[in-house]
């Protein structure tokens, strides 16, 4: 099995995957929870990295206004 966690899309999609697996009996649940833990820290670290870039671009623009 590949799960794939590199974007939010895809995170949301492993997500959908896991659970369909539990409810089908193809995984069992101290597995899934353990994967759900992690596709909540790859959320966190794609969220921060995402408002970094959007901070680093305001920062840009104000350096450009302030000129």
């Amino acid at each position: 099995m590949r799960l794939r966690m590199g974007t939010p899309t895809e995170v949301r999609r492993t997500l959908a995957r896991v659970a369909n697996m539990v409810a089908n009996g193809e995984m069992d649940t101290k597995t899934a929870n353990t994967i759900i833990l992690a596709c909540n820290a790859v959320l966190s670290a794609l969220r921060a990295d995402e408002q970094q870039k959007k901070i680093d671009e305001l920062e840009q623009l104000l350096d450009e206004v302030m000129k």
